[in-house]
C-alpha cells in the first residue's frame, strides 16, 4: 500500500511523491513531549481494516487511527508498516507518526453502511491508540462513541495509561455491547523497561490502569508480552511480573514470547548487538526458523506463566472472546467471570 491509497482523495496515477498531495498535512509541536516527533495528518479512505485470512488473530476487522509509535518498543512487530508507505521503520517509525484525522466521523460513516453487519472490532492490534499522540488528537473518544451507538462489539489492547481518560465512555459502551480490555505488561523489570519500551508509561503505571478499572466495576485482562528471551524470562523474572499482574486485579494472564519479523528483526538485533552484544548468536540460534521462538521454548513459557498464574489465584484467558464489561450493579447481580480476547 503506497501513501497516496490512504489518503481520501488519491493523487494522479502519476504522482508518487509520499508528500506532494493537498491531503497530506505535516506538523511538528515545540512542546517537551511532542520533541522530535513530526505528525503527518491524513482524511483516510476507510477506517475499518479485514485481518487477512491467514491472519493467528482471532478477529476479522481493525481500526488504527495512527500509524508509527512514540512508544519507541524495539521490539514493535508493527515496525514493518511504516515500509509500505516509504518511511523508515526504525527511528521513523518512532517518530514520524501518521494520524488519520478524520477517523470518528469515517467510522461512524461506515458503522451505518448497509454492508457492515455488526462485527467485533479490535484496536490497539498494530500501533498503540492510546500513545502519546492521542492525548493531542483525542481520536479515541469519537470512535469509542460510534461505536457505542451502534452497539457494535470492540476490544482494545493497550501501554497507555490515556485510556482511564475515556472510562465513562467505556462503561456507556459496555452498557449496549460486548467490550474487552486488555493491558500489556510483558515484565515489571525497569532496567528493561526502560531500555525496549522507552516511550512507554511505567509497567507500574499500567498495572494501576488496570487496578482503576477494577476498582470500577470492569473486568481487565493482562497480557504479558513479550516474554523477551534471555532478558526477561529468568523464573524470578516470570514469577515477580505475575505476582504483581495478580495483585493489579487482572481477570487473566495470558504470555506470549517475543517475536521477530521483518522490519523489528533488524531494529531489534541492532538494539541487542548494541547493549547486549554477547547475546547476538543466541538470538540467531533461537530464531534461526524465522519470525518466531521455537515451540518447545513457548510452551515451555506458557506452561510456566499459566502454573504462577494458578499459584497466585488468576487463570489463562479464554481463546478469542470478547469481555463484557459491568458497572458495579451489574456485576454484583450477576457474577459471571469474564474473558479476554487474545492474541493468541
Amino acid at each position: 500500500m503506497r501513501w497516496d491509497n490512504l489518503v481520501e482523495n488519491p493523487a494522479p496515477a502519476g504522482e508518487t511523491a509520499l508528500f506532494g498531495t493537498s491531503a497530506v498535512t505535516t506538523r511538528t509541536f515545540d512542546t517537551p513531549e511532542f520533541r522530535g516527533i513530526t505528525f503527518h495528518e491524513v482524511r483516510a479512505r476507510s477506517i475499518l481494516n479485514r485481518v487477512p485470512g491467514a491472519s493467528r488473530m482471532p478477529f476479522e476487522w481493525t481500526v488504527n487511527p495512527y500509524r508509527g509509535c512514540s512508544h519507541a518498543c524495539v521490539y514493535c512487530f508493527a515496525r514493518k508498516t511504516h515500509s509500505y508507505l516509504d518511511l523508515d521503520t526504525g527511528l521513523g517509525f518512532d517518530s514520524q507518526i501518521v494520524v488519520k484525522i478524520n477517523a470518528p466521523d469515517l467510522l461512524r460513516r461506515q458503522l451505518a453502511s448497509r454492508q457492515w453487519h455488526g462485527a467485533h472490532v479490535a484496536m490497539g492490534t498494530n500501533v498503540d491508540c492510546y500513545q502519546r499522540a492521542e492525548g493531542r488528537y483525542r481520536l479515541m473518544p469519537g470512535i469509542i462513541s460510534a461505536l457505542r451507538d451502534r452497539a457494535n462489539p470492540f476490544s482494545i489492547l493497550t501501554k497507555g495509561t490515556l485510556i482511564l481518560r475515556d472510562l465513562d465512555l467505556l462503561v456507556q459502551a459496555a452498557e449496549v455491547t460486548d467490550v474487552g480490555i486488555s493491558v500489556s505488561v510483558g515484565f515489571i523489570d525497569e532496567t528493561l523497561w526502560r531500555t525496549v519500551e522507552p516511550g512507554t508509561p511505567a509497567p507500574e503505571r499500567r498495572l494501576d490502569v488496570v487496578r482503576t478499572l477494577t476498582d470500577h466495576g470492569i473486568g481487565c485482562g493482562v497480557l504479558m508480552a513479550p516474554v523477551i528471551p534471555f532478558l526477561g524470562d529468568r523464573p524470578d523474572q516470570l514469577r515477580a511480573t505475575v505476582k504483581a499482574i495478580a495483585a493489579s486485579g487482572a481477570t487473566s494472564v495470558t504470555p506470549l514470547v517475543l517475536h521477530l519479523r521483518p522490519g523489528a528483526r533488524e531494529w531489534f538485533m541492532a538494539w541487542v548487538a548494541e547493549h547486549h552484544p554477547h547475546l547476538v548468536r543466541r538470538y540467531e540460534r533461537l530464531y534461526a526458523e524465522g519470525a518466531y521462538a521455537p515451540k518447545w521454548y513457548q510452551r515451555r513459557i506458557t506452561r510456566h506463566v499459566h502454573e504462577l498464574a494458578a499459584e497466585f489465584g488468576i487463570g489463562p484467558a479464554d481463546r478469542g472472546m470478547p469481555r463484557r464489561i459491568r458497572t458495579p450493579e451489574a456485576a454484583v447481580e450477576e457474577a459471571v467471570a469474564p474473558t479476554q480476547l487474545t492474541l493468541l
